[in-house]
């Protein structure tokens, strides 16, 4: 029974491949991984009776039902059933071992229809080319290019009414495709496009490549706490490399939506609460997808998404009204698509809320005054999942036909998956919008084409031999686990930290997470995800022997275990030191991932308080995919640790924190609240006219709680290391700023503990007054630097005029003159400060 194994079955969809991987620790578990659509699968019960197994897991997609795995298991031989929602009943019948690729078969295949040596052309060469290929193309063919039509009738999402893929793009009717996970597909679809289509017009393959393609990297979100940009660029240029061998030429990603709550299940896919990092972090994650050029077959299109607001969503949850001002929206949710469009974004995707009272998807304000005549962006503007169709949802219109030449209007490209654009030929013939405006988004379309080479070559990205080449490439996962333990944020330690590897005493590993290969996060759809590396092995690759690492599941994410406490209360008795692993389940963050509380399930907070009462030494072991509250913890626990969701080899990236082979060093991106009723809460706030101050913390009518502080548990910002780093002499070289001057900030950072470790040293100012009111502060410069133990650095920042500046209404953007404090620090609360004066002009 125990071991890997593989079969293939015929769905009503495709051929799919399943992996089922059997081990036993304390008890069985059974692992699931499907090509070429990477289900999620995790098996939430499992019943193991003689040589027969019984599994049930949730299925995300339709959450009132579930999977069901029965399996018989005989010396050679796996036979049962599998019964999924929306491709029924698979028989199985498995034969032990990986088994072959489902794509490489194609190797040979596609060698034929490949082209070597394909030129670039220049700028002028691919206008002219378009002009041309538009000449020939009639209004229908045209508004064709602007579809983006789903690989399959498979969805993930609400049934879209429409023809089969095949039969639209044969009828020149699609210009792209969303989410061909197979090469072989892509193979075959782009076959029908440039041989059956009217015009041989090869396809877009577009897909959602958030945090990794199949080698998985952390959520960006933890990323985000690494504050290692070249680090997170590498992450996407390796994911670029990785989906591009399978045929994605058109990324759905990065996420760059500023995000202050963290109800908000897509926190988790984006980098936090402040602007400024954020816009740093967009421009590292483009310039990783697109490389130096598009041309190159490893790069893929980055698509910024959600242009904008989206992550305003009100209380947190998805798809929710969004109401900002225009100085918010300015000055906090567009500086990452400022910088993501000027470091050369191919595309961008609007955001689903409204801004003014108007669908994004539908608003010219939006995306054309501000996006394309303001920002400058001339590439291609992408509709999300339906949003055309939502326009009348929302309530603009009652008329879809009026919805289609609203979003044209607004100058978007691409429908993605639903069909309203077929209304636009009428709409052209009645006058009511132009060719001008079709030939405007196909133009645009093509020209991306042209730019990845499509046009000259459409099967260059049809590599399967890379794919075996690449994926979860030895290279690829060591990149993975490097930037897995930066991104390991150390919240609490009173000194059970960095415990003993081989050699040391007994562990107690207690939780849901203990062993579970639930640590990839939301968005990815790895064919790897049974070869995830749990903590309990990663632990056990330490040198931990079996005989001393005592574990127990202890309950499920949501649900106790009948003696569940009373087996892990066992082990803790027996144990040296206890970690506890809790946390979320990947379902419970990510897209139409919202939650009211944010604290853990009552099972698992039941587990952790029977575990504390021992009075053992406590470490709680987090996954998870946005801040949690956790007063209870602070209070009651040793150490806290948070490791998110670190994908592929997380338990040896958390492994190696925890025995102190890496000293921790991520800081916090997001704010964690004290409590859910602070929500919203983050560091950039503005001061109110009644601050709450020590001097008058005890008066009544002031902006506070009258049951609990207003700061967060952990500011935005903070992470303990295993070392000890102190701030001096914190010294301006001027105290008056003049236009074309700079000040040099400089402070002493030294290392007084024991052992060598990495800090991230934060600037932060504040605009002390202003024609509309600024924040108490704003991060404006961080430097990461290394120091062994007893070594002291100076560290210097430069502030000029462009660090003063933001929005207002009646000026635009400017710096203005006055009163500003620069503090420097480990965090946005830990901070030391200095004054100057903005002279201006």
């Amino acid at each position: 029974m125990l071991g890997l194994w593989h079969t293939v079955v015929a769905t009503p969809l495709m051929k799919l491949k399943i992996q089922f991987k059997v081990t036993k620790k304390a008890g069985y578990s059974l692992d699931i991984a499907t090509e070429p659509l990477a289900i999620p699968i995790q098996i939430e019960s499992l019943a193991v009776e003689g040589n027969r197994l019984h599994g049930r897991a949730k299925a995300f997609w339709r959450p009132d039902e579930e999977i069901v795995v029965d399996l018989a298991f005989e010396d050679d031989r796996l036979s049962g059933e599998m019964r999924m929602p929306g491709l029924g009943s698979l028989p199985i019948e498995a034969a032990r071992g990986r088994g072959l690729a489902l794509s490489e078969a194609l190797a040979e295949q596609v060698k034929p229809y490949r082209k070597d040596d394909v030129a670039k052309r220049s700028d002028e060469e691919i206008r002219e080319a378009v002009d041309a290929l538009l000449g020939r193309l009639s209004l229908e063919e045209k508004i064709g290019q602007m579809f983006q039509v789903p690989a399959s009738n498979f969805s993930f999402g609400h049934a879209v009414e429409t023809d089969p893929p095949e039969k639209l793009i044969a009828e020149g009717r699609a210009g792209s495709v969303l989410g061909a996970f197979d090469v072989s597909r892509v193979f075959e679809l782009q076959k029908i496009a440039v041989e059956q289509s009217p015009h041989r017009i090869p396809l877009l393959f577009n897909a959602d490549i958030i945090h990794g393609s199949q080698t998985i990297f952390p959520i960006p979100l933890a990323w985000s706490c690494s504050w290692d940009l070249d680090g997170i660029k590498e992450a996407c240029a390796i994911a670029a490399k990785e989906a591009s061998a399978s045929g994605t030429v058109y990324n759905h990603g990065p996420m760059i939506d500023v995000s202050r709550d963290p109800r908000w299940g897509r926190v988790s896919e984006g980098a936090g609460e402040d602007p400024y990092l954020g816009a740093l972090i967009a421009k590292a994650q483009v310039e990783g997808f697109q490389g130096d050029s598009l041309l190159d077959p490893e790069t893929i299109v980055a698509c910024l998404k959600h242009f904008i607001g989206y992550g305003a969503a009100e209380g947190g949850r998805d798809y929710n009204t969004v109401d900002l001002s225009e100085a918010t929206l300015r000055n906090v949710y567009l500086p990452p698509f400022q910088a993501g469009l000027q470091a050369g974004a191919g595309s961008v995707m609007n955001a689903f809320n409204i801004y003014q009272g108007v669908p994004v998807a539908a608003s010219k304000a939006v995306m054309k005054d501000l996006l394309r005549d303001e920002l400058g962006f001339d590439g291609i503007l992408i509709s999300d999942y339906g949003a055309v169709d939502e326009i009348v949802v929302h309530g603009l219109t009652d008329d879809v036909k009026e919805a289609a030449k609203m979003a044209v209007d607004a100058t978007m490209d691409i429908e993605m998956a639903t069909r309203t654009f077929e209304h636009l030929p009428q709409l052209v013939g009645e006058g009511k919008i132009s060719e001008a405006q079709i030939n405007d988004a196909a133009r645009r379309i093509l020209t991306l084409k042209y730019k990845l080479g499509l046009m000259d070559d459409p099967f260059r990205y049809v590599r399967p031999e890379k794919e075996a080449e690449y994926h979860f490439h030895e290279d690829h996962l060591q990149s993975s686990r490097d930037l897995a333990r930066k991104s390991i944020v150390l919240l609490k330690n009173d000194g059970v930290l960095p415990m003993a590897g081989n050699g040391g005493g007994k562990v107690a590993l207690i939780g849901p997470f203990a062993d579970s290969r639930d640590l990839l996060g939301p968005w990815q759809f790895s064919r790897f995800g049974h070869e995830t590396v749990t903590l309990y092995e990663g632990l056990r690759d330490k040198g931990i022997s079996e005989e001393r690492l005592l574990y127990a599941k202890g309950c499920g994410v949501h649900e106790p275990i009948e003696g569940g406490i009373e087996e892990a209360l066992e082990k803790a008795e027996q144990a040296d030191v206890v970690l506890l692993a809790l946390g979320e389940s990947s379902d419970m963050s990510g897209e139409a991932a919202s939650r009211m509380s944010i604290e853990l399930p009552e099972a698992q907070k039941k587990l952790a308080e029977a575990v504390a009462a021992l009075g053992k030494p406590v470490v709680l072991v987090l996954t998870n995919g946005r801040p949690l509250v956790l007063d209870w913890f602070d209070r009651n626990v040793n150490a806290i640790v948070e490791t998110w969701f670190l994908g592929s080899q997380a338990g040896h990236a958390i492994a190696d924190v925890l025995v102190g082979d890496y000293n921790p060093s991520g800081k916090l991106t997001m704010s964690f609240p004290a409590h859910t009723g602070q929500i919203p809460v983050y560091y950039n706030h503005f001061r109110t006219g009644r601050p709450l101050t020590e001097a008058n913390r005890h008066q009544k009518f002031i902006s506070k709680y009258v049951d609990g502080p207003n700061d967060p548990l952990y500011p935005f910002g903070f992470g303990l290391s295993y070392t000890r780093f102190e701030y001096s002499d914190l010294k301006l070289d001027r105290d008056r700023l003049a236009v074309g001057e700079e000040i040099r900030v400089s402070v002493t950072v030294s290392n007084a503990g024991r052992i060598g470790g990495e800090e991230t040293v934060q600037l932060y100012i504040q605009d002390c007054h202003g024609s509309i009111v600024r924040p108490v502060k704003e991060l404006k410069g961080f430097s990461k630097l290394h120091l062994a133990a007893g070594e002291s650095k100076e560290v210097e920042f430069r502030i000029a005029e462009e660090s003063l500046t933001f929005w207002t209404p009646g000026v635009g953007y400017a710096a203005e003159p006055g009163k500003f404090f620069v503090f420097v620090g480990s965090n946005s609360r830990d901070v030391r400060s200095a004054e100057f004066i903005w002279v201006g002009a």
